[in-house]
């Protein structure tokens, strides 16, 4: 148990944690083909809202390309975010699932891009929904 100027830490979940566990996706290989210079996850909701595709759909649709435009629009907001440590930005997607209307309609979906020390103090990017943390 580790002791800060607010008292001993009672419990800690790290980043790799999160990443091992599955409630963080590690994007960071195709991130850095969309010129992103630190580590960069999303989170469990924001990849099933954003990025997850049924195969089944016949709509051509990929994971891949999905998440390369909402990593190309999180670079977008990330370079106007001028001194800010959160931004908020849109993708406009194909919804996984039948929302009452027709399936091929593109959406808007708001995503939060963070950036933030990592488990040892280095800027990692987290891409998430507006109500997370």
């Amino acid at each position: 148990m580790t002791t800060s100027t607010f008292g001993p830490t009672i419990h800690s979940y790290t980043r790799a944690q999160a990443i091992e566990d599955g409630e963080l996706v590690d994007v960071t290989t195709m991130a850095q083909d969309a010129r992103f210079r630190v580590p960069v996850a999303l989170t469990r909701s924001a990849w099933a809202e954003a990025v997850a595709w049924d195969d089944d759909r016949p709509e051509p649709q990929d994971e891949d390309g999905r998440l390369w435009d909402v990593l190309y629009l999180a670079g977008h907001a990330a370079s106007r975010a001028a001194g800010s440590n959160r931004v908020t930005f849109r993708v406009l997607s194909l919804p996984n699932e039948n929302r009452g209307h027709e399936w091929n309609q593109p959406e808007p979906i708001e995503l939060a891009l963070y950036i933030g020390p990592g488990d040892t103090a280095e800027p990692v990017i987290t891409i998430m929904l507006p109500n997370e943390s």
